[in-house]
């Protein structure tokens, strides 16, 4: 099975710091990328997004539940999140497109064609994707904590 080649992670990073930081979280930072068998095994809360153009297959943007439910609260304003329905789901859908979006402006610098598909959400415990390629987990700290993980399995088109 293939894997992305690393150049092409740093697209992620920035843009992923870049809104998280528009968002007020301050010093965000890249934690330690490694393969990932994409198993979730708690509760987690994913937001997947479709990548053609240059480039071709699946990003993945996982959170904890808890970590999904502060950011849906960053993302309406501090409106108190106590449980991840169609609103929450919703701003982080619009959070995942937000940071698909940016990347896909950087990857426009690398004169590399990059289109998204709307987002698809999904919540639950012991959660399996499956992908063609292998995935590249790039976590993302902010606070000293792991906040949410990209999750990158594409190839070149």
């Amino acid at each position: 099975m293939a894997t992305v080649d690393i150049k092409y992670i740093n697209p992620f990073v920035k843009a992923t710091i870049t809104v998280m930081e528009m968002l007020g979280m301050i010093g965000g930072k890249l934690g330690k990328p490694s393969l990932s068998d994409m198993k979730f095994p708690d509760n987690a809360f994913l937001i997947q997004v479709g990548v053609t153009g240059g480039m071709k297959g699946q990003v993945i943007i996982g959170f904890t539940e808890q970590k999904a439910k502060d950011t849906a609260s960053v993302m309406m304003m501090g409106m108190p999140v106590n449980e991840l329905d169609a609103m929450a789901s919703s701003a982080l859908g619009e959070l995942g497109n937000m940071i698909m979006g940016n990347t896909s402006t950087i990857f426009s610098t690398m004169n590399i064609v990059f289109d998204i598909t709307p987002p698809l959400s999904m919540h639950g415990y012991d959660l399996k994707l499956q992908a063609e390629t292998t995935a590249i987990k790039i976590p993302i700290i902010i606070n000293d904590d792991e906040h949410l993980s990209i999750y990158v399995c594409l190839n070149e088109a």
